[in-house]
């Protein structure tokens, strides 16, 4: 029988992954430690292509900020949290000054609970690409933003990647931030942490139901990617068990994901949480208060 190939989206864990089969640090790969306002999180960094190979990860920065298992509104670390997040996030953008628009597109499927992060998210970004054209000088404080939720292909029959890019051709975007659903090897990260990359996505992926990648190599700008976990497939959950001999059978009876009995809940709160970072992050001078007086 063959060793079951553990799936996961997070760039940490495809590192605990190949580290635990290496006695050395891996070539190619470099990993470092952080905290901003309490927030901890890790940064790794795919330099070359031994370090793409060796985790299976493109080159690029993957930071995994570790986030409470129920971000509520009123929670005191809620504006932590936020502001931690947003600037990853500011990091990884390196927002220009240009008057260029960002484009925000929440993937995913509202029918789907875990899969409802992206479009969740999308309800909470302020949109304000259409008010900086028409009255500039009195909303010159906000950066122009345009959010779109393609939907799933099964439901419109159009690849999320063909849909954004022909969005990004006409809009013409000086930048682009994907949020998505991802999949964990453990259960412990399911709505515990988010990873933000610039390396873009392939939804899909961490379930074996890979699209078509979502980069700057197919969309022409800057794109960086958000996710939150909240599924875990389960044979890299017996693996991860370490019950290598049930995780076999797994993979040749029917695929079966986990995930949190209070995941409705759990994806409602992560959404807001991302959201609002994003918001902060694009719009310099923005505090909490005011995106909760512009959101509604």
């Amino acid at each position: 029988m063959a060793e079951f190939q553990q799936r996961t989206d997070l760039a940490v864990e495809a590192r605990e992954l190949a580290a635990a089969t290496r006695t050395q640090e891996i070539e190619g790969i470099t990993y470092e430690e952080g905290e901003h306002y309490g927030i901890k999180f890790q940064k790794l960094t795919v330099n070359d292509e031994y370090g793409e190979k060796a985790i299976g990860k493109p080159i690029g920065t993957y930071y995994t900020a570790e986030i409470a298992s129920v971000l509520r509104r009123e929670s005191e670390s809620f504006v932590d949290t936020v502001t931690a997040l947003s600037l990853i996030i500011k990091d990884l953008i390196k927002t220009n000054k240009s008057d260029g628009c960002t484009l925000v597109v929440g993937l995913g499927n509202r029918d789907i609970t875990p899969d409802n992060i992206g479009p969740l998210c999308s309800e909470s970004v302020l949109v304000t690409r259409h008010l900086k054209q028409h009255a500039p000088e009195d909303f010159k404080f906000l950066s122009p933003v345009a959010v779109i939720s393609p939907g799933v292909m099964g439901s419109s029959g159009i690849e999320s990647v063909d849909y954004i890019k022909w969005v990004c051709d006409n809009l013409k975007p000086k930048q682009v931030i994907i949020v998505d659903a991802l999949a964990a090897r453990s259960l412990e990260r399911l709505c515990r942490t988010v990873q933000m990359t610039d390396t873009g996505i392939t939804p899909g992926s961490g379930v074996g139901n890979s699209r078509s990648a979502i980069n700057s190599q197919t969309l022409g700008v800057p794109v960086v990617a958000i996710g939150v976990p909240t599924v875990v497939d389960i044979r890299s959950l017996l693996a991860d068990m370490g019950d290598t001999n049930l995780s076999g059978k797994a993979a040749e009876s029917n695929e079966m994901i986990v995930t949190p009995r209070n995941i409705d809940s759990e994806v409602v709160c992560a959404s807001r949480v991302v959201a609002y970072a994003i918001n902060l992050a694009l719009h310099d001078g923005l505090a909490i208060e005011d995106i909760d007086m512009m959101v509604g």
